[in-house]
């Protein structure tokens, strides 16, 4: 069982950045691929990053990648999405989550196994 808590959501200005935190409870979290996903007003949840157990692989939307980075610390339990130069439309509910599966299986949200209750994000024009 692994329980996640995300923080670090917030309103910024187009171009800002912020960064999100999900800490993880269990002795486990270094044995999962980490994701992030989100869901804004109306839409589908949709995938926004991976992170291999390890952290030495990763896997970005097309739309995020080059302004996110998602970053893990097993010591601390904690995946961290770096979030930079951000457009009003990454506004949404941001949510982090945990499976079992490789990363190259973890681009959908079904094969996550865990989530956070998720951190809004909201980005002014």
């Amino acid at each position: 069982q692994v329980q996640l808590v995300e923080s670090g959501g917030g309103l910024v200005q187009a171009g800002g950045s912020l960064r999100l935190s999900c800490a993880a409870s269990g002795r486990t979290f270094s044995s999962y691929t980490m994701g992030w996903f989100r869901q804004a007003p109306g839409k589908e949840r949709e995938f926004v990053a991976a992170i291999s157990t390890s952290g030495g692989n990763t896997r970005y939307a097309d739309s995020v990648k080059g302004r996110f980075t998602i970053s893990r610390d097993n010591a601390k339990n904690t995946v961290y999405l770096q979030m930079n130069s951000l457009k009003p439309e990454d506004t949404a509910v941001y949510y982090c989550a945990a499976t079992g599966a490789g990363i190259n299986w973890a681009l959908g949200p079904t094969v996550y196994d865990y989530w956070g209750q998720g951190t809004q994000v909201t980005i002014s024009s």
